[in-house]
């Protein structure tokens, strides 16, 4: 893998010398090699590692009699190597558009470890003389999938940084014209590990060479997209549908449907308004397309909610003492309740009681002023706020108050990690992006909060939570973990 990285940079060292290019189709060639090269090698590692394990780990529960040999063990391992890359193969595991994407690639990995293993089992029941021991076989299954899974893995964050040195990125046009085109194009463009490199925005309504957004240009209209194909090289075309007419479209797909050089990719035309998943079934011979109800697929949500319900527990466990001393102040500070309810919206717009520890005065409302009221109205948070208490103020700055919170995640109210929370009144305000937000858990931490806290405006907020709920991963999730704690010891954005 390091060898990979060594490569394309000494040779990104020498691309402005005259004649010498490395194109996307050779890093693809080449990453296809190294990611063949890493799966022998761990395939290897994990046969050799179950044969050890099976033999001389000395666990009681495998039949310590049984006598090994090491050389009809390492011919076996040399043919199921052969089997198991076969096996990726035919699950389309060494195909580009299966990779570096994310969840699915170790789906597929999965299944084809497990057909792998089921062969063998089925080919030890056929053949008398193929004897081999079924611990030695359940523990490869196990081993074959974490460790390829594991250099899989690492060979995307390496290609992960490469791409911000402009390694396998393919050139992109977006097509179309209305606020769906520009969103997408900007998602696209924002989209730092996607692979793509959007050159820029075919529109028909705006002039050439002007800007449709900050860093996104107009590089020219629908009729000559054939020759801007060529100018930049262009692998990706991806169409705004509901912002051309059908006529246009048809012509679209005339000219890059069939070809194999240039992927041609058309949005729902529904980007604007969900952000759950689209799927096209057959009603009658008809395809329509239907709306998940959820965001998350079955998979996502049981890792996020095993990764919220550990981290809540955890949470609580560590921090009980931090906790009660936060209690006592509070009680001895000014009087009221310690904890505070505030009844916001859940996933689906169910409501519950969202738990902080109080940092207002009881009658804090008696102390705003006019002018106050109306920003709050507005921003929903006001800077230097008179109804926050003395020990408010310092909970605020470290978001201490919602340590309570980790309750609402254990009862599976909250995630650690999601948009903001939001009140029956607030949802009015996100308009067409209510039904966004309501469907993934409220964060107890999230985009936003890493981003600039309460120094971001509301729109700003708004976007972020949009844009978390779109590119939502598990592992998105654990790195916004990693740096609330970055943020949050810094105390920079709370009041």
């Amino acid at each position: 893998m390091s060898q990979m990285y060594t490569a394309l940079t000494e040779v990104g060292q020498e691309r402005s010398k005259p004649g010498l290019q490395i194109t996307p189709q050779s890093q693809r060639r080449l990453f296809l090699g190294t990611l063949v090269l890493a799966d022998a090698a761990m395939l290897g590692l994990a046969f050799w590692l179950a044969y050890w394990v099976r033999f001389y780990s000395n666990l009681p529960f495998f039949d310590l009699e049984v006598v090994p040999s090491l050389p009809y063990y390492s011919a076996v391992s040399i043919a199921l190597t052969g089997m198991w890359i076969t096996c990726f193969w035919v699950f389309r595991l060494y195909e580009w558009e299966n990779l570096l994407g994310g969840f699915q690639e170790y789906s597929r990995l999965a299944n084809a470890c497990t057909v792998a293993t089921g062969l063998v089992a089925v080919l030890s029941f056929v053949n008398l003389e193929f004897v081999i021991a079924r611990g030695w076989l359940l523990l490869a299954l196990f081993l074959t999938f974490i460790l390829t899974g594991g250099a899989r893995f690492w060979l995307r964050r390496i290609v992960y940084q490469l791409r911000a040195k402009g390694y396998f990125v393919v050139p992109a046009l977006v097509v179309g014209h209305n606020g769906e085109a520009i969103a997408l194009a900007q998602q696209l463009a924002g989209w730092k590990t996607s692979g793509l490199h959007v050159v820029g925005l075919v529109s028909d309504a705006l002039p050439v060479n002007s800007l449709a957004a900050p860093n996104l240009a107009v590089v020219g209209n629908v009729s000559s997209l054939q020759s801007l194909v060529s100018k930049y090289g262009v692998e990706e075309v991806i169409v705004a549908s509901s912002s051309l007419p059908s006529g246009q479209l048809l012509e679209i797909f005339r000219q890059f449907g069939g070809q194999s050089s240039v992927a041609l990719r058309m949005s729902s035309g529904l980007f604007d308004i969900f952000t759950t998943g689209l799927r096209i079934s057959s009603m009658g011979y008809v395809p329509l397309i239907s709306v998940d109800k959820v965001r998350l697929s079955l998979p996502e949500m049981l890792l996020k909610g095993a990764l919220d319900r550990f981290g809540a527990f955890c949470g609580l466990l560590m921090l009980a003492p931090l906790m009660a001393a936060i209690a006592l102040a509070v009680r001895l500070d000014s009087p009221g309740p310690v904890v505070y309810k505030r009844r916001v919206l859940g996933c689906g717009g169910e409501t519950f009681d969202a738990l902080k520890f109080r940092t207002m005065h009881v009658n804090g409302d008696d102390l705003l002023t006019n002018e106050e009221r109306q920003i709050l109205q507005r921003e929903h948070k006001l800077k230097d706020d008179p109804r926050i208490t003395r020990v408010g103020n310092i909970l605020r700055k470290y978001s201490l108050d919602e340590l309570p919170q980790l309750v609402n995640v254990l009862m599976g109210q909250m995630s650690l990690i999601g948009p903001r929370m939001i009140t029956v009144s607030e949802k009015e305000k996100y308009g067409q992006w209510d039904m966004n937000l309501l469907t993934v858990k409220p964060g107890l931490s999230g985009l936003w909060q890493v981003s600039g806290r309460s120094d971001l405006s509301y729109e700003e907020r708004v976007r972020l939570d949009m844009y978390y709920i779109r590119n939502y991963t598990i592992w998105l999730d654990i790195q916004l973990l990693l740096r609330t704690v970055l943020v949050v010891f810094q105390g920079r954005g709370a009041y």
